[in-house]
């Protein structure tokens, strides 16, 4: 049974939260900051975090930065503010979705599945993806460059993956929604441009000098 940890600072949506994850058979965890989910991240394995950005003490996106450090744990923002700003400064930080308050019980569950479907992990023989010297453990979800690992969120991850199986064809920003989040995805694709931005810095302070994920103006991505 997949793990859910419900980060929000009210009772009331910890308690809706719950009542629609239970539904669909999840086992749910409550922190009602963002303190109490790094403790609990700490001691115990979560398959997914749902979390809410304003909450007092330290907020939602304090909260990213922190976990991050420690898990690459799928994570799921909620805001109550829709600006495209607030979007890419949730996704800047780590997170690997975001859902605008309010929202229907549906569009929860579909992102939800959809992130863990992202994360099912193959029980046969670790299949491997490698190029210039970046080495994709495809089982495992784990990435290495000249004997270090590269610490990527799973949606990352996913983008790098997608981006070398197709090397050489450019990939538009619908494209890439499609083959990472699904064709159900009630985004914007312009999240592609935020996770994005945070591969390459991460691909450069692992010591990839030169720009492997290039852009093709008004199209998309692609790896040579």
């Amino acid at each position: 049974m997949k793990k859910i940890l419900i980060v929000d600072d009210e009772f009331e949506m910890r308690q809706l939260l719950r009542l629609y994850l239970q539904q669909e058979n999840y086992q749910v965890e409550e922190a009602e900051n963002g303190s109490e989910a790094y403790r609990k991240i700490e001691k115990n394995d979560y398959d997914l975090m749902i979390l809410d950005v304003m909450m007092p003490l330290m907020d939602g996106w304090e909260t990213i930065g922190q976990v991050r450090k420690i898990s690459d744990i799928p994570i799921i923002m909620l805001t109550a503010k829709g600006s495209v700003q607030d979007k890419v400064t949730g996704l800047s930080t780590g997170a690997d979705d975001y859902l605008v308050k309010p929202f229907e019980e549906a569009e929860l569950m579909v992102r939800v599945q959809a992130l863990l479907r992202r994360m099912q992990h193959n029980d046969k023989e670790d299949e491997v993806l490698k190029y210039e010297g970046i080495i994709l453990n495809l089982t495992a979800r784990d990435v290495m460059y000249q004997d270090k690992k590269i610490n990527l969120t799973q949606t990352e991850f996913d983008l790098l993956e997608a981006l070398i199986k197709h090397r050489g064809k450019v990939l538009s920003r619908e494209q890439l929604v499609e083959l990472i989040w699904g064709i159900e995805f009630m985004g914007d694709d312009r999240t592609v441009d935020s996770h994005i931005k945070n591969l390459r810095e991460k691909l450069k302070a692992s010591g990839i000098d030169k720009l492997l994920v290039k852009t093709v103006w008004g199209i998309g991505y692609k790896v040579e």
